[in-house]
């Protein structure tokens, strides 16, 4: 368990580095872009980098996902390697055809997706799109082969550009949500074909007809799943901006911006939970692993999601380089909280990957949508952006237990209640009581909900949360340099 934690670790850390570096430089460069955006601008901004993840999930076709899982099948070197080459022939070929096409079609389509006549803008968001989409397979590529240092050295390398060229087409050269989206998406673009470059022998132009079947059989059926989860994190964005405000979208996407310490400890996990999971061949080894990453993952993100809800008010007028952003404090918390539990979406998720029936994550995320547009029309407007977050958790928490009432018969994970209700109980008890009860102005304010959070975790260790085989792991995991816990690469291919 202890060298399955390490690797885990290892990756999420390798993984997300260049995210949090991204995370604290954004928290940083924030209030250069809102002092300069206007609450539409980095509203319509916003929405367009979040169609581009959504777009892209449909052209991946569930490929990346594929060939995450059927690396760990195979053990020929040459059937790994034409695996890798059909899944980066395909994507390309279907992403650049949609690039060039939605290209030709730029002022119409910008009028029907954003609902502004900006051609250069649309065209900048294809460029995202394709840039984005065959970025993110070779990223997976990366993964399965436990590449993390040229992962790292890569994402880092990315970030650097995309601040570099995002401050100066935003600050320096005034060019709005067009800076925005083309310093992020300009940036990928170079990357991209840097990281080509180093996996020239894996990339292919044809696809393998022999393989495209059973890596389509796999993937496909997580696009709907897929798309239907994360269009989650568009359709909030979207109703706001075409039924309240393009101000309103700027508001909520300013509060996820904020949420970045939970975002990027959510895509830390979905990117190094699923390489190690599947590589586990013993099934009860991987329930009682599954089980225990459960029960501290809801701590971890627990406790983040707390330090948002106590101490998010001063967090907001801290990062805001206008008055006006201010009223993107009430949905914070919700925000938060609705990230967290997507984190456990994709735990869950994993289980029907495991088992090959990757059909069954349909139903679920088609629950979790039309709960979300049932409580966006009800909340947001009598609570405004809080009731867009509102809907988002309440999303995600239908979305758990659907799948994990579908999931359930398919691999048997013995789920710890107790700690659960601990995990749960402990920051949600703590966190709202403060909420309530303390002041959100001043230091005598700020003094008692900083207290408050860190009772969170004395809590948990007075309540015997941690079991005492776990306090020694966790100090020999904290004790001991990172380097030491790189597993065998038995999995990985000849450099």
């Amino acid at each position: 368990m202890e060298r399955l934690l390490r690797r885990l670790l290892a990756s999420g850390v390798a993984y997300q580095a260049a995210s949090v570096v991204s995370g604290l430089v954004a928290l940083v460069t924030i209030p250069l872009y809102t002092g300069v955006l206007t609450t539409a601008e980095y509203g319509l901004a916003e929405s367009v980098l979040v169609f581009i993840v959504l777009a892209s999930i449909l052209l991946r076709a569930g490929l990346g996902e594929a060939v995450v899982r059927m690396w760990f099948e195979e053990e020929v070197r040459a059937r790994r390697e034409h695996l890798a080459r059909t899944v980066t022939a395909t994507v390309l070929l279907a992403s650049s055809a949609v690039a060039l096409a939605g290209a030709v079609v730029a002022e119409p389509l910008g009028r029907a997706l954003l609902g502004v006549d900006d051609a250069a803008l649309m065209r900048l968001a294809l460029l995202g799109l394709w840039a984005f989409t065959n970025l993110e397979v070779v990223y997976a590529l990366l993964r399965v082969e436990e590449r993390r240092r040229t992962y790292l050295v890569a994402s880092l390398a990315n970030v650097a550009l995309t601040v570099a060229l995002t401050v100066t087409f935003v600050v320096g050269l005034d060019g709005g949500a067009r800076g925005y989206v083309a310093g992020n998406y300009v940036a990928s673009a170079i990357v991209l074909l840097a990281l080509w470059w180093v996996l020239r022998d894996r990339l292919g132009l044809r696809p393998r007809r022999a393989l495209l079947g059973p890596l389509m059989r796999f993937g496909a059926p997580t696009v709907p799943a897929d798309l239907s989860v994360f269009a989650l994190h568009v359709l909030d964005r979207a109703y706001l901006l075409r039924f309240e405000s393009a101000s309103a979208a700027g508001l909520y996407a300013f509060a996820v911006k904020l949420a970045t310490v939970v975002i990027i400890a959510v895509r830390a996990f979905q990117l190094a939970w699923p390489p190690l999971v599947h590589s586990l061949r013993d099934d009860a080894q991987a329930g009682r692993f599954y089980a225990a990453v459960t029960s501290w993952y809801v701590v971890a993100s627990g406790l983040v999601v707390a330090g948002l809800t106590l101490l998010g008010p001063w967090f907001v007028r801290l990062l805001s380089g206008d008055a006006a952003f201010l009223g993107a404090a009430p949905a914070l918390p919700w925000v938060a909280l609705g990230w967290a539990l997507y984190g456990l979406v994709a735990l869950l998720a994993s289980i029907a990957g495991r088992a090959h029936a990757t059909v069954r994550l349909l139903p679920a995320a088609a629950a979790g949508l039309v709960l979300n547009v049932a409580l966006l029309v009800l909340l947001v407007g009598p609570l405004g952006v809080a009731g867009a977050g509102i809907a988002l958790c309440g999303a995600y928490a239908a979305m758990l237990i659907a799948l994990r009432l579908l999931t359930r018969r398919l691999f048997v994970v013995p789920f710890e209640g107790r700690r659960l209700s601990l995990a749960v109980g402990v920051p949600a008890g703590v966190s709202v009581a403060g909420a309530l009860t303390l002041p959100d102005d001043g230091l005598a304010g700020f003094v008692p909900r900083a207290l408050a959070l860190g009772a969170i975790p004395v809590l948990l260790l007075a309540l015997r949360f941690p079991r005492p085989h776990e306090l020694v792991v966790a100090r020999r995991l904290l004790g001991r340099p990172a380097s030491t816990a790189r597993p065998p690469r038995r999995t990985s291919l000849p450099r």
